[in-house]
């Protein structure tokens, strides 16, 4: 999809320096990934806070994976 934006210069050089990514397209669909991972798990945390009768899951340590 095409689209027109105005971008900030400097904060696309700043984003281009920290990430080691180039151009505008590369950066911006990296951070609307990230943005939305970071809703999503914004979304499944108020949902576990919604629901208190929840058990923690039990989670597996490195050393014992074979066992999960």
């Amino acid at each position: 999809m095409r689209a027109t934006i105005n971008l900030d210069h400097e904060l696309l050089k700043e984003s281009e320096r920290i990430t080691g990514r180039k151009g505008s397209t590369d950066l911006i669909c990296e951070d609307l990934r990230t943005l939305s991972e970071r809703e999503n798990a914004g979304q499944l945390l108020r949902l576990g806070s919604s629901e208190v009768q929840l058990r923690p899951v039990p989670q597996c340590r490195p050393t014992n994976a074979s066992m999960c």
